[in-house]
């Protein structure tokens, strides 16, 4: 099921995309849904069944402004070095445990709006990472009951300053500055994709520049959730950023960057594309 929350003639909003068609949710008994009832197993039953009977109103899902799922999370965990494709281009020994650090919340910026290269900032970096979207407050959760935690799936693009990151040595400042947390376009949840088992790609003005799938995954979703649950306490609305493929612009050969006027594209399979362009400080490109 593919849950997209978005904007159209009025406040925002959630709708169920089936068959390029979106189905708005807020008529549903219950009135407008949040994360923890995209989550709940017997409102997705309701919504299927509102599908079903036709008992939905709809309208074509190129025909509204999609917006991130979650625009403010209460937090974003980022799982680094967790492909080994990843690893082997930086030539670095595989991680025996995650890796994690934080990125801002309000970098979270929607598709389609632009990715701001800050000023003073020389090396602006693309990552296409599957996310994890949290729908129930999760503790301590075993690696067998992971998913029962999980409200989607989404795409975030990590973008990064590597100017900030290697000066500072850590990732925080690099991470978080405005706009660097593209998310979107869906959110989907796990009966239509499997997380552990898709194809992503990135691509830079169509020139694809990563290529690879979550089965490279040093830790899979559920082990990172049973991980990241054992060291801080999960809430819904809470965004795991699970990593990255090899590819990035930092190690390529000569380095190849973002500069504004580039458009970025997101590909994960299953959920679909999050695009966007490349501005200056200013909103030039």
């Amino acid at each position: 099921m593919k849950f997209v929350r978005y904007t159209a003639d009025a406040s925002p909003q959630w709708g169920v995309e089936h068959d390029s068609t979106l189905h708005p949710l807020s008529r549903l008994p219950g009135g407008p849904p949040d994360l923890s009832d995209l989550a709940n197993p017997s409102y997705r039953t309701s919504v299927r069944r509102a599908l079903r009977d036709g008992a939905l109103p709809s309208r074509p899902a190129d025909d509204v402004r999609r917006l991130a799922p979650v625009p403010q999370p209460g937090q974003i965990v980022c799982v680094g070095l967790n492909y080994h494709d990843h690893a082997e281009e930086q030539n670095e020994e595989v991680p025996e445990r995650p890796l994690l650090f934080a990125k801002s919340p309000s970098a979270v910026t929607n598709p389609g709006d632009p990715i701001v290269h800050p000023a003073g900032i020389d090396e602006v970096d693309y990552e296409v990472e599957l996310g994890i979207v949290i729908g129930r407050t999760a503790r301590n959760v075993d690696v067998a009951d992971a998913r029962e935690y999980v409200a989607g799936y989404t795409i975030i693009n990590d973008v990064s300053a590597r100017d900030a990151q290697f000066d500072d040595g850590q990732f925080f400042r690099g991470k978080s500055y405005d706009t660097f947390a593209p998310m979107g376009p869906a959110l989907v949840t796990d009966h239509s994709v499997d997380p552990n088992t898709v194809d992503v790609e990135l691509r830079v003005n169509g020139e694809v520049k990563q290529s690879s799938s979550t089965e490279e995954f040093i830790f899979d979703v559920d082990e990172v959730v049973e991980y990241i649950s054992g060291v801080t306490t999960l809430r819904p609305g809470d965004v795991i950023s699970t990593g990255t493929p090899g590819g990035v612009g930092i190690f390529r050969d000569p380095p190849d960057l973002l500069e504004p006027g580039d458009t970025v594209e997101a590909e994960v399979e299953g959920i679909g594309i999050l695009e966007n362009p490349v501005v200056t400080a200013d909103g030039d490109v």
